[in-house]
């Protein structure tokens, strides 16, 4: 009897060891690898793009300055009012320096006592020109001197005017008190206020800037683009616009200018674009508007494709595994010749045809 339970102990440690060792092999066994299978595709464009990011800006934006020294009086307009060339956008006042108008004065009683002095020789040697005591040339110089001096009068009461007022009675139409619009356009900017010191732009000063007014109608994409990518941009070529504030639109442009000097300041060296912008009059687009440029360097139309990630490369050669079968998957390699690539997908221009099936990506690693 005894003999009989060690034979049946025996028999189930036999049977423990076969099923752990045949657990053990099946858990440490590494299984068999499952592959997409990809079908080549006909008639698909592939585009390889190029995405930029920028701003939008007008192209021409003017800085409105004024033509004296003063103190702003009167704004007429805010930002974002059109204007016209030579409308009035804000009125200064003027507050004369003593110095000045002390000098301005002497200079007109100056003046006037000159100009007496040859007021009274001019008619005394009218007289004297009438009754043929003196020549004519003697008489003539006479009045030369006398409306010389008049005209030197004038001019010192109207630089007292300006001193004091802004403005000479003889150029009220002119007055510098009023500063204008230089161009039509839209108002972006006033920086000033009501009661702000403003300066004219002079050899030691840009003088204060009272307005910035630029022509929203004619505007630019200005972007960077990155020294890796700028030699597949060409001037000309065609850019698609999206503009961060307006949803679901996309605007026509067309590169026009590419830096010829990089900008390092990032750390990377990256070259300035711009692209000329076909906007609609009726959307409200704004100067510093973030937007993104869609650049298309190559375009592939109605060619095969498969996903890049059939792809295998090796030193300058592509290959492909060709589906032989399916279950079991059995494959051969085969070379094709590839076009564009855009990253998901590659144009396949030789090897294969529209239909043909290849091994993918492996299945755990696409999923």
């Amino acid at each position: 009897m005894k003999k009989l339970f060690r034979i049946i102990g025996w028999i189930v440690f036999a049977i423990l060891v076969v099923v752990t060792f045949s657990f053990l092999w099946n858990k440490t066994r590494k299984p068999r690898a499952q592959y997409a299978v990809e079908t080549v595709k006909q008639n698909d464009t592939i585009e390889n793009k190029i995405v930029l990011t920028g701003t939008i800006q007008p192209r021409d934006e003017v800085a409105i300055k004024p033509q004296m020294t003063g103190i702003v009086a009167e704004l007429l307009h805010k930002p974002g009012d059109i204007v016209q060339a030579g409308d009035v956008i804000a009125r200064l006042s003027v507050v004369p320096e003593m110095i000045q108008v002390n000098s301005s004065m002497s200079r007109v009683k100056v003046a006037e006592i000159t100009f007496d002095q040859r007021k009274e020789k001019y008619l005394r040697d009218e007289e004297l020109f009438k009754k043929g005591v003196i020549a004519k040339e003697e008489f003539e110089a006479s009045k030369a001197a006398y409306e010389q001096q008049q005209e030197e009068l004038n001019s010192a009461i109207d630089a007292l005017q300006i001193v004091r007022k802004g403005v000479s009675n003889r150029s009220a139409k002119e007055t510098s008190t009023l500063v204008r619009a230089t161009i039509s356009g839209k108002i972006l900017t006033i920086p000033v206020k009501v009661g702000n010191s403003v300066i004219q732009a002079n050899n030691f000063s840009e003088g204060t800037t009272i307005a910035t007014i630029a022509n929203m109608d004619d505007l630019l994409f200005i972007g960077k683009v990155d020294e890796t990518e700028v030699g597949r941009l060409n001037v000309d070529m065609p850019m698609a616009i999206s503009v961060g504030a307006v949803a679901e639109k996309k605007y026509d442009a067309v590169v026009e200018y590419i830096s010829p000097k990089g900008d390092d300041k990032t750390g990377a060296t990256l070259f300035e674009i711009k692209g000329a912008l076909a906007v609609d009059k009726n959307d409200d687009i704004r100067a510093g508007y973030s937007a993104n440029a869609d650049v298309v360097t190559e375009r592939a139309v109605n060619v095969l494709s498969l996903p890049e990630n059939c792809i295998e490369f090796r030193n300058d050669s592509t290959f492909v595994q060709l589906v032989t079968k399916e279950n079991p998957l059995e494959t051969k390699e085969l070379y094709v010749k590839t076009g564009v690539s855009n990253g998901l997908k590659i144009e396949i221009k030789s090897g294969l045809k529209s239909g043909q099936k290849v091994r993918g990506i492996e299945k755990s690693k696409k999923d």
